[in-house]
């Protein structure tokens, strides 16, 4: 892995440390923060109804980790143009993935929302109990997607492999046991399995009956 490509991930873990409180209340109306997909050079976040089976339906939005001078664009940043995006009429788009339709955003042109009181207050709790660490988490948390009622999909830097490992999980069961063993378990190279339908992984590890 060459440092362009360390730096993305560093990039997209950071931006899924910021986001992931945003899943538990509607970024506009009734459509939620139901993912963000780590690519090459971009995230993908994905929008849609807490739901599966209600609208709206989910949208991709590609959103660059860099701006027009090159530099990483923040979080509260990303929040700001996918609550935009979130509030108005999903641009048309030619493009899907994982069955989602995918837009490409273009940010010069996107005017950010503010922060709502529910942002400020989630940033300065996060700030305080969740402070930033020297050392992050290994594996890196670089992306995830809800995939139904019950169950999500992780996806983690291994230094092992040369791409992203989607780890299935269930949300019920034994998780505090999973969550203790999963970095062990997404390391052992005999549960990998190809993965050609998500182009966000490389491997897969299916964890949903563990």
């Amino acid at each position: 892995m060459n440092e362009a490509q360390e730096e993305a991930l560093e990039q997209q873990a950071y931006l899924v440390r910021f986001l992931l409180g945003h899943t538990l209340v509607p970024l506009a109306g009734r459509t939620f923060l139901r993912g963000v997909l780590p690519t090459r050079d971009a995230v993908r976040v994905v929008t849609g109804a807490a739901d599966a089976q209600v609208e709206p339906a989910p949208v991709a939005y590609e959103i660059p980790l860099l701006d027009d001078d090159d530099e990483p664009v923040t979080a509260p940043l990303v929040l700001g143009w996918t609550r935009t995006l979130a509030g108005g009429t999903p641009p048309g788009s030619d493009a899907a993935v994982m069955g989602m339709a995918l837009v490409r955003v273009d940010t010069d042109t996107l005017e950010p929302a503010p922060p709502s009181l529910a942002d400020q207050a989630l940033r300065v709790l996060h700030t305080l109990a969740w402070p930033f660490a020297e050392a992050p988490p290994s594996p890196a948390l670089c992306g995830f997607l809800f995939t139904g009622p019950d169950s999500m999909r992780l996806y983690l830097a291994v230094e092992e492999s040369d791409g992203l490992i989607a780890a299935d999980v269930c949300l019920t069961g034994a998780l505090t046991a999973l969550l203790a063993a999963l970095p062990s378990l997404v390391r052992e190279k005999e549960r990998w399995a190809p993965e050609a339908a998500d182009p966000h992984c490389s491997h897969t590890v299916d964890l949903t009956a563990w």
